[in-house]
């Protein structure tokens, strides 16, 4: 058992090693228009800006910087919504060339890809074989580094999260920091967090979260001391909530009346409210690594304001579906053509706001519930959590 072990982690390993490999080479042919064309140069010039002392969330300032730096006039600005809590992120790309930085950005998340999806064999009891080496050619994963967007930090921090709730409680609640960064994406997983914390007393979580909070936000204001009144005037002159997003909350708004902005919060408050319910059903016996699962995929399903690139987070509960299929000798097939259809979109280039991604969400749910057997009313077998 042993060695059959040593030889699945050391082919885990060559794999790995040959993902940075070919990622090297390639970003050897990288010039900084090809980094001007990715969603990765609203975070360079967030960066320049930084360095330089200046409003990080200036559209005309960032428009200057990626027009500078390569990007086509016709093409739409892009400008980082994250809030200040984010800007240590983006600061060091502020000392670097566009192409530099994109070689580091790219390294950077393919780290946190792999430490996430090592984190996913873990949590399902570290088995003898590399079906979480699926985690790879997970399609949204795929986008964040053809994009060089941001969803594979969340990922990161829901990962470690899981892993560290009981061992190390103030580590993961400075995890969930990643909760800061994009809110909208997890609100029905934080209600259930918040009460679920409330009821067993976990306040280290809240200790470990409020502190990177709070070091988070010294930070920013340190780099930048009107960095909040910015963010406010960006977010309320940018129309980030007019914008077409591929999120079911934005077309259930667009297809009823575009001017109730608050419909496309309904289905974030009807999310929470189930979130909650099924969490009091399933108290005694509450897991983060199971029935957590099941709450980010309700999350990035209902989630106000989102991105293909976003559901990077369901991650585990999808290959967590694999184990549990196998176990069970369902098929994989549903996963195959899921997969294969996201990969052809991502592949071609589909562009990240269509629609064509709408489907995305609500099937990575469904194969969940069908590869664990909760769409029949089966229960998963127990998972021991780390200690």
């Amino acid at each position: 058992m042993k060695k059959t072990r040593l030889r699945a982690l050391a082919a885990a390993g060559i794999i790995v090693a040959g993902f940075f490999f070919v990622s090297f080479l390639y970003a050897l042919g990288l010039s900084n228009e090809n980094a001007a064309e990715r969603d990765y140069i609203a975070y360079w010039a967030t960066g320049q800006q930084l360095v330089h002392g200046a409003d990080p969330y200036d559209f005309a300032a960032v428009w200057s910087l990626e027009r500078t730096a390569g990007r086509k006039i016709s093409e739409p600005i892009i400008v980082m919504r994250n809030p200040p809590v984010a800007l240590f992120v983006e600061l060091p790309l502020g000392l670097v060339n566009p192409k530099t930085g994109l070689i580091i950005w790219l390294l950077v998340i393919l780290a946190c890809l792999s430490v996430s999806i090592y984190i996913v064999w873990l949590l399902n009891g570290s088995p003898d074989n590399l079906l979480h080496l699926l985690g790879y050619f997970f399609a949204p994963a795929t986008a964040c580094l053809m994009a060089g967007q941001f969803g594979v930090f969340l990922l990161l921090g829901v990962m470690l999260f899981l892993y560290f709730h009981q061992s190390r409680p103030f580590l993961a609640g400075g995890a969930l920091l990643v909760f800061a960064l994009k809110p909208h994406m997890f609100l029905p997983f934080a209600a259930v967090l918040l009460v679920w914390a409330l009821r067993r007393k976990a306040y280290p979580i809240f200790a470990g979260f409020s502190a990177a909070l709070l070091a988070s936000c010294a930070f920013s204001l340190y780099l930048d001391p009107h960095a909040w009144s910015q963010y406010s005037h960006m977010m309320h002159t940018g129309g980030v909530l007019n914008e077409v997003v591929p999120s079911l909350s934005s077309n259930l708004r667009a297809l009823v009346n575009h001017d109730a902005v608050w419909l496309q919060f309904l289905p974030a408050a009807g999310g929470c409210c189930w979130a909650l319910y099924y969490f009091w059903r399933h108290r005694e016996h509450w897991s983060w690594v199971d029935q957590g699962l099941l709450l980010l995929l309700v999350s990035a399903m209902c989630t106000p304001y989102c991105w293909f690139t976003d559901e990077t987070i369901v991650l585990p509960a999808v290959v967590a579906g694999v184990y549990q299929a196998v176990g069970a000798r369902r098929s994989l097939l549903p996963l195959g053509l899921i997969t294969a259809i996201a990969l052809i979109e991502v592949l071609s280039e589909v562009d990240l706001t269509s629609r064509y991604y709408l489907w995305s969400s609500p099937a990575w749910l469904g194969w969940y519930l069908y590869a664990t057997g909760k769409m029949y009313g089966g229960r998963r077998e127990p998972i021991v959590e780390p200690e």
